[in-house]
């Protein structure tokens, strides 16, 4: 055996390999046979690079990561359906380390179906029909897998739940038409499925869990609390979180019920009323407990609210619906005090607006009991689930034209006062793991409203703190 024969690999040093048909090949043929092989050792050697780039991606949190929609299993089974009877469905981001047994929901907002001419047109998009939907969707701001933008939440199990009911996830097959027309009614179906399939992969066996949900997904978040809550185990730590959720029955500019009508309409239509809070369903008008004043104070699971002051839905379908602002004048008055400017006038709310804060505050002092809050002074929706909204680094916190934001708690008077929070964690206390933004803080003082009041160094909570984006 020749001394250098043991270098070779060993099916080559047995005669696994003879090279005499290369000499054969004319240089043409040893051109393309190069380059096949050259390419073929660069997609050998790039299918690691990419599996393994997915794994970082799925372990280590990468923010660019696309989750793919997950159809309910048992959708079929349990009858549980969107608007137009597809399956629905969600989004699941499994969590790891410390996170493998922390769970957080996110239910998505869109709005309502009232009439059958609306949930006709509804059904025909993505808020009724999983036909519709994005196939996958990145997550983030508090559904963000990146620890930076998301200290307290990045590596927990994360689900993004899928809305096509046009209820809140409330509404009984018993209200259906029985005239053959295709329309389903099924959300609280929807619901029950959803959350049988999460306790089956791995949800029952969580050590902590925060359902949160945006606008009609935050009404969806106080109307089943309770019940999530209940479906977990005692020794399970379970919080709720409403981001611009708290809807308000107030009439309009012109004086009318618009959305308390608009409310029972829906509430009738879906029969809704069956999932709604008993105790309140028993003393009021069912439509009447579809707004979180009414049933808010019977919740007994902890509870946050995330809601601005100046909610510019709520804005312009409850204060100034169509109906009683025809040709716009109203809006596009707000429109221009919502421009950034140096004017007086661009620097102060109307007086409906701050009349309309009134209003809420006024609203969440009684239908909270002991509870804190935080109330972003800028015109902005769906704020804890978009990135730009939502963990960002700035130091002015939410203001818009020098408008800042109003941290309530109760004094030993039952009095509300301005205060400042200290940062705590879900896991730890109770209040939300986001990092405190100080805003206008000059001296010893902290600017609320363009109003300053003395600011306290230590209080034992904190509620969510956001930039304002427009």
């Amino acid at each position: 055996m020749p001394a250098n024969q043991h270098r070779l690999p060993r099916f080559a040093a047995e005669g696994g390999i003879s090279w005499s048909w290369w000499r054969k090949l004319s240089k043409r043929q040893r051109t393309i046979a190069a380059f096949v092989a050259a390419l073929s050792l660069f997609l050998i050697f790039l299918s690691p690079i990419s599996v393994s780039h997915k794994v970082s991606n799925t372990n280590s949190g990468g923010a660019s990561e696309w989750v793919p929609f997950t159809p309910l299993s048992k959708a079929n089974e349990k009858s549980a359906f969107c608007l137009d009877g597809s399956v629905p469905g969600y989004h699941i981001r499994r969590g790891f380390g410390s996170g493998t047994d922390s769970w957080l929901l996110h239910v998505e907002g869109g709005g309502w179906c009232n009439s059958i001419s609306s949930c006709a047109a509804r059904k025909r998009t993505k808020l009724g029909s999983s036909t519709r939907m994005e196939r996958e969707v990145q997550f983030f701001g508090i559904l963000s897998h990146d620890p930076l933008q998301n200290p307290d939440f990045f590596n927990w199990n994360k689900v993004k739940i899928r809305y096509c009911d046009g209820s809140s996830f409330s509404s009984h097959p018993d209200s259906e038409l029985k005239n053959g027309t295709k329309m389903f009614f099924r959300g609280q179906l929807i619901w029950d499925t959803l959350m049988d399939e999460l306790l089956s992969i791995g949800m029952s066996k969580a050590r902590e869990a925060l359902l949160t949900g945006c606008s009609a997904g935050g009404l969806a978040t106080l109307i089943h609390c309770d019940d999530f809550r209940d479906i977990l185990p005692k020794d399970v730590n379970v919080k709720c979180l409403s981001d611009a959720g708290f809807f308000l029955n107030e009439k309009d500019i012109a004086g009318n019920h618009t959305i308390e009508s608009f409310y029972h309409d829906v509430v009738h239509l879906q029969g809704v009323a069956k999932s709604l809070n008993h105790d309140c369903v028993a003393r009021s008008e069912p439509s009447k407990c579809f707004f979180p004043q009414e049933f808010i104070r019977n919740i007994k699971t902890p509870l946050f609210l995330v809601q601005p002051a100046y909610d510019f839905w709520q804005i312009a379908q409850i204060l100034v619906p169509d109906s009683s602002d025809p040709h716009g004048s109203w809006l596009r008055q707000l429109q221009k005090q919502l421009e950034i400017g140096t004017s007086k006038e661009k620097q102060q709310p109307s007086i409906s607006i701050a009349l309309f804060r009134a209003i809420l505050l006024a609203i969440i002092e009684i239908s909270l009991l002991g509870d804190s809050i935080t109330l972003a002074f800028c015109y902005i929706i769906f704020e804890e689930i978009k990135s730009e909204a939502c963990f960002g680094d700035t130091r002015q916190g939410p203001t818009l034209s020098g408008v800042g934001v109003l941290e309530l708690r109760k004094n030993s008077s039952h009095r509300w006062s301005q205060i400042k929070g200290s940062s705590e964690s879900l896991k730890d206390g109770n209040s939300m793991g986001v990092r405190l933004r100080v805003i206008n803080v000059k001296g010893n003082n902290i600017v609320v409203n363009g109003k300053a009041s003395r600011r306290r160094s230590k209080a034992p909570w904190l509620t969510m703190i956001f930039p304002c984006r427009r």
